[in-house]
């Protein structure tokens, strides 16, 4: 766990890191060869789930998805997301985080910050559990999905922000929907890796959730790229499969025990 974090922190002075979100046993294993990080993200709530919005997932489900991404990840670090209301103070952090440590053995816990809980992350790092951070549009925290850090004091706001989740001892930062100008002074201020998320190619590294990078999850905003239609490769191959189950075609005596 320890070299792992610290080869991430590392390389923040070297390349940028390739982040992306996993919630199946067969995804990772493809994501693992090429990943620095793999993030079990609340976003399995939206992306998986159809939920409105990433509030609704249990720290449960949350446990069964990074069990399944945990037996394909071998070289990447493996992050968990910690669900909202599991680390409102020291003690239901502490709690929840060591039940996701032990159970799941993955590398770090992410927590979204609220501004104000910087001493929980305090807390759990010096319980030797490592965090990543996450700044800007935090989705547990904010009802309104937009742009943060084009105000001056909206920018000041998010460096010290930056600079208190450092200090008090994450390995990394998310920068989600952070203006291109304060992402990169972030950057450049703080000595931890920031991975962004519709926050400019100025970040450390960037994470996208895969379902929206391969064309499956219908939300396409403007930071995300879809590297490949898997909707449209699906729908020939399920419509193939149809026709021939109608004509008679499937199964073939290949097919047939």
């Amino acid at each position: 766990m320890k070299k792992k974090i610290f080869r991430i922190k590392k390389l923040k002075w070297k390349r940028k890191l390739v982040c992306l979100t996993a919630y199946s046993k067969p995804i990772t294993k493809i994501l693992d060869k090429y990943c620095d990080i793999i993030l079990v993200g609340d976003s399995v709530a939206t992306a998986f789930y159809g939920m409105k919005n990433t509030k609704s997932i249990s720290l449960g489900t949350m446990i069964n998805h990074s069990l399944a991404v945990k037996k394909s990840v071998k070289k990447s670090l493996f992050v968990v997301d910690m669900p909202i209301n599991t680390y409102k103070n020291f003690r239901e952090a502490e709690k929840n985080a060591k039940i996701i440590s032990k159970t799941v053995r993955c590398d770090a816990v992410k927590i979204e910050s609220n501004g104000k809980n910087f001493n929980i992350i305090r807390h759990l790092v010096k319980s030797g559990i490592p965090v990543m951070g996450h700044i800007g549009y935090t989705p547990q925290y904010k009802k309104k999905f937009k742009l943060y850090g084009l105000k001056q004091n909206e920018e000041k706001k998010l460096i010290e922000e930056s600079k208190k989740i450092e200090k008090a001892g994450a390995f990394s930062i998310v920068l989600e929907c952070i203006a291109e100008k304060t992402a990169k002074k972030i950057t450049d201020i703080i000595n931890i890796p920031t991975i962004g998320i519709g926050s400019s190619k100025f970040c450390d590294g960037q994470i996208l959730v895969t379902d929206d990078l391969i064309g499956l999850s219908g939300f396409y905003p403007k930071f995300v790229k879809k590297y490949l239609n898997l909707q449209k490769i699906l729908e020939k191959g399920i419509r193939k499969f149809k026709d021939d189950v109608i004509k008679g075609k499937f199964p073939k005596k290949m097919n047939t025990y």
